[in-house]
């Protein structure tokens, strides 16, 4: 170790390092300059004062603060998002973001919150609190979506959190095909497909049934959606496949294309069926009008039955009394063809993708507390980052050409080492070229310029002179 005082203070104590293929020395010391690893958030920043974000959080405070040192609420709530999205997985990793003073001055913050901070800010959600703080910001985004001409599709499903320890309220026992016999919580979610947008959710008890309450839920759905869009289709696998639930989809007249449960009393109309539609050499499809025991009237049935290949895993249930074979069948009230309904509905694997991405790369099943509420309103932060990033995407390609992850967003877009510097009286982010720098997230920046359109995309100049 060697000391060069005539250096400046924070490259008094510095050492050599020998890279590991060779080429020299390398010396290592500190420096005071502010340094960040995500000079490319400056990007989602300037997006997030665009669409007026903290203006709508200063609207809606979950409380007020009562101490001179207090943090603002809207701060906290923006601290943990972006932290999500930088990748902390964990309360305590939000700290890593509070030594980043070149964020901070991104931000326009002094002092970034701690992880004690930001517990102690969910702490505060109970359920009435989730109610008057949550929905209303849910509808700022819902009227922020663009008009589809034929509307939505809306996709239900469920998942596991696996919780550890006994102290988490609402965590129970009960279907976890990873974790047999842990405790879990079981999230229910309804998202807009073509959107990427997380409509609704619930954060309900492990041992909750994957249709319990899901009338309920996809009343409050509607509730938030309103009148500004419509719903093209509802669809929604096994897991929903109930009377009670299908008939409050008709009572709404809502379009639905729903996996069956392949029962005993169901297996026995397919043992029947003979007349088949053959698309190709391994799939065939036909379909049939049935009324289960215990339903109150008959429902239309569509029966996709696919050949087993040796070298292909076939997706369905397999038959005794029909070996060969594998088959899915769904329930529906849409007159389209047969092919069609089955190739709807395929279209569906989208909303397990969203929730992969949900836990995989923003760590929703792991920000976890004590309090069933506390632990929601987390939850619903991540929802809400996650929204938050598709509209980032809808500004920079209103079209959605090429969707991208939030893993994707985060080391294509966000990751870029940046140094925070002075030119006069202004600040100034040096961001590295050799990560892209500003020359490649410049074309952002000019689209986030152009954005919202100056005039409504009704008026179209061009013709009203023509």
């Amino acid at each position: 170790m060697q000391k060069h005082f005539s250096q400046s203070p924070e490259q008094n104590d510095w050492q050599e390092f020998r890279p590991l293929f060779g080429g020299g020395k390398i010396k290592l010391c500190d420096t005071l300059r502010a340094v960040t690893p995500f000079g490319g958030l400056s990007v989602f920043i300037e997006f997030l004062g665009r669409i007026g974000l903290v203006e709508q959080l200063a609207s809606r405070t979950p409380y007020q603060p009562k101490s001179g040192n207090h943090y603002d609420p809207g701060q906290i709530l923006v601290g943990f998002i972006l932290s999500v999205i930088a990748g902390a997985q964990r309360f305590a990793h939000t700290n890593q973001l509070r030594a980043d003073r070149a964020l901070h001055a991104l931000l326009g913050m002094k002092r970034f919150p701690s992880d004690d901070t930001i517990l102690n800010y969910f702490r505060r959600f109970s359920q009435a609190e989730v109610e008057r703080f949550w929905r209303p910001l849910w509808r700022w985004l819902i009227s922020r979506l663009p008009q589809l001409e034929k509307g939505y599709s809306l996709d239900l499903d469920s998942t596991i959190f696996s919780r550890h320890g006994a102290q988490q309220q609402g965590a129970a026992r009960g279907y976890n095909p990873r974790r047999p016999g842990r405790l879990s919580h079981h999230p229910l979610l309804a998202v807009l497909a073509e959107a990427n947008f997380v409509l609704h959710s619930w954060l309900r008890s492990g041992n909750a049934g994957a249709s319990q309450g899901a009338a309920q839920f996809l009343s409050e759905a509607l509730g938030l959606l309103g009148d500004q869009h419509r719903i093209r289709c509802v669809r929604a696998d096994s897991g929903f496949y109930a009377d009670h639930f299908l008939s409050f989809l008709e009572e709404r007249a809502l379009p639905y294309i729903v996996v069956a449960r392949l029962t005993n009393y169901l297996k026995s109309r397919l043992y029947q069926l003979t007349q088949w539609q053959a698309i190709d050499k391994i799939y065939c499809v036909t379909e049939f009008n049935f009324k289960l025991w215990n339903w109150k009237t008959e429902r239309r049935f569509v029966v996709v039955r696919e050949e087993v290949q040796t070298n292909k895993a076939a997706v369905g249930r397999k038959l005794l009394d029909l070996p060969g074979y594998v088959f899915r069948v769904f329930v529906t009230n849409r007159c389209d063809p047969a092919l069609e309904i089955w190739r709807d509905y395929n279209g569906r694997a989208t909303v397990e993708c969203r929730i992969d991405e949900l836990k995989n790369e923003l760590a929703a099943d792991h920000f976890c507390l004590r309090s069933f509420f506390a632990t929601e309103s987390a939850f619903l932060a991540v929802l809400f980052g996650f929204n938050l990033l598709g509209e980032f995407q809808r500004a920079l390609d209103p079209a959605l050409k090429s969707y991208k992850q939030p893993a994707s967003l985060r080391f294509e877009v966000f990751t870029c080492g940046a140094i925070l510097g002075r030119s006069g009286h202004h600040l100034v982010l040096h961001m590295s070229k050799n990560w892209g720098g500003y020359s490649g997230r410049k074309p952002f920046f000019n689209s986030l310029l152009h954005w919202p359109p100056p005039t409504s995309p009704k008026f179209d100049p061009i013709q009203n002179a023509a």
